[in-house]
């Protein structure tokens, strides 16, 4: 098949055709098509020749060119794509190296062969092109909402039709309850738009937390408008969800903006997600005060935070257990989710027995080490003693307001309080020293004589050792596995050693032996400061306007 006269304006209309068919642009498909035209040529004249096709715009007539390089005249490897200098003067008056030499060659007839490989060529191009039309036009989507028409399901998952592309809304992203057929409409969460190898991959979701927040974004004007914020959102997809709002104008109620009247705005929402209840919480800074919202239907009745932990304690009436847990735990499950907290939940007799454990345990104590009896061990705990330290080097006054403490009975409590922590020290020492621990250790400020009985016990012999230690191996932490917060148990956990005081021991011990130079760490704590500082000068010492504000360097782990 010769490119004539004939049929030169055909390959225009046949590009314009497949151009508006793929919603591509013409001159993509003009491309291929040179770039099958000289790779069939290249077939007929030879594979090492550098033939090249262009295809005119406006009269469709296919130019065939071979392009040849002036190289030196002992640099020539490949006769077809390269000539010398003097080869060269034949066809242009001063060549120099570099040069490219373009003459034309005739059109070459097509067999089966060499049409259909041109084929294939320009399906690959439009195919690519239409592809990365695709990804540039949903790249920037994702995170809206999108509505599209079923097409088929495959293996449970729905094609959907977006209308130009396609997307997948795969089995896990569907809310249980829902089927769908061939042409129905669907509206959804446009998740994640990827460039992959076979194509732009476009994945939908139902079941995503932003969907529903997007929902109510469209429901609710004074989201929309920012005048309410969606905080978080936590979702038991098909069945229940709970949303927390914040209103920015306190002449707006949140909740009831998104209730609406008479339930209109967020019955629409409801409507959409297949009946799934949706509980809105007002949100709020304080996290206990949020989890007590969060518990709702359930009555709180007090609540304990570990900050550290990122755990809380919620105690509730007895019969309000069930209502806090939920079928299946989905209450207390979605007030987790929503409020970023492990929540343990007891009842008030379960936290009463606990409390009167935690005291008799107390009370216990004192009786066996600073041989008191019962009632004034009793009193000790009572007035918020907790440990032998504290009775040890407590202000004598804080004793004195006990029942029947005099100054002579406060010393005595003292000095038995004292005594007994000295033999626990010594003990502690004889241990440590029999396990091989290095008086370095021994001396480091800050570590009682338990304290390094402790590492000893687990290996960590001398200020070396000390120096080597992570922050968290000391004090402990947490870990998420799998989404599951994990309890990672510090050496010196038990003695209530913090992050930031294990932070600050081990820097410590790496100063004394000469690991880290004190005045790098000071410039690099205050590094910004001082840069800030610098540019002010250049300005002028130019005092900050009423609307600057400054924000301190963040202190990291």
């Amino acid at each position: 098949m010769a490119i004539t006269s004939a049929n030169q304006l055909e390959l225009l209309q046949t590009a314009e055709a497949v151009a508006r068919e793929k919603m591509i642009d013409p001159s993509l498909v003009i491309e291929a098509m040179e770039e099958s035209l000289a790779r069939a040529a290249k077939s007929r004249y030879g594979a090492e020749m550098d033939i090249r096709v262009s295809i005119d715009r406006k009269t469709g007539r296919a130019t065939f060119t071979r392009v040849r390089t002036v190289v030196e005249d002992d640099a020539v490897e490949n006769y077809q794509a390269e000539l010398t200098v003097k080869e060269a003067k034949q066809y242009k008056e001063d060549p120099q190296i570099g040069d490219e030499i373009v003459d034309e060659v005739p059109p070459v007839e097509m067999g089966r062969i060499a049409a259909q490989s041109a084929k294939q060529v320009i399906l690959q191009k439009v195919r690519e092109a239409e592809r990365d039309r695709q990804y540039e036009e949903f790249k920037d989507r994702a995170g809206t909402i999108i509505n599209g028409v079923v097409k088929r399901e495959e293996y449970g998952n729905v094609i959907v039709d977006i209308g130009r592309g396609e997307a997948v809304l795969r089995r896990n992203e569907k809310i249980g309850r829902e089927s769908y057929r061939p042409n129905d409409r669907i509206r959804v969460y446009i998740k994640d738009v990827r460039r992959e190898p076979r194509g732009p991959q476009i994945f939908l979701s139902r079941t995503a937390p932003e969907f529903m927040a997007e929902l109510f974004k469209m429901e609710v004007p004074e989201i929309y408008d920012g005048i309410i914020e969606i905080k978080a959102v936590a979702r038991d997809p098909g069945s229940r969800a709970k949303i927390a709002v914040i209103s920015y104008d306190s002449s707006i109620d949140p909740v009831g903006a998104c209730v609406g009247m008479r339930g209109s705005r967020v019955q629409a929402v409801v409507n959409e997600l297949q009946g799934e209840k949706i509980d809105i919480i007002p949100w709020n800074e304080d996290q206990p005060t949020f989890l007590v919202n969060a518990l709702q239907p359930a009555e709180v009745t007090k609540v304990v935070l570990d900050e550290e932990a990122e755990r809380i304690e919620v105690v509730v009436p007895d019969e309000q257990l069930s209502l806090a847990i939920g079928r299946r735990g989905q209450n207390v499950r979605l007030a987790s989710q929503l409020t970023g907290l492990d929540i343990d939940i007891m009842t008030e007799e379960e936290e009463s027995k606990r409390r009167q454990a935690e005291f008799a345990e107390r009370t216990q104590l004192f009786m066996d080490t600073l041989d008191l009896d019962e009632f004034f061990a009793q009193l000790l705990v009572s007035e918020g003693f907790t440990n032998l330290e504290e009775v040890a080097y407590v202000d004598a006054d804080e004793l004195l307001v006990i029942d029947g403490v005099d100054s002579d009975t406060a010393g005595e409590l003292q000095a038995r309080a004292r005594d007994h922590l000295e033999a626990i020290n010594k003990k502690a020492l004889e241990r440590a020293a029999e396990l091989g621990v290095d008086q370095s250790l021994v001396d480091f400020e800050g570590l009682t004589p338990q304290m390094v009985e402790a590492l000893a016990e687990d290996g960590i012999l001398s200020l070396e050792d000390f120096a080597t230690c992570a922050d968290w191996e000391l004090a402990g932490g947490w870990t998420t596995v799998e989404g599951e917060r994990v309890k990672d148990d510090g050496l010196l956990e038990k003695f209530d050693v913090s992050l930031e005081e294990a932070q600050d021991m081990v820097m410590t011990a790496r100063v004394m032996l000469g690991w880290v130079d004190p005045t790098e760490m000071l410039a690099e704590d205050t590094g910004e400061d001082a840069e800030g500082e610098e540019g002010q000068a250049a300005e002028g010492d130019a005092a900050p306007s009423d609307d600057e504000t400054a924000t301190p360097a963040g202190s990291g782990a």
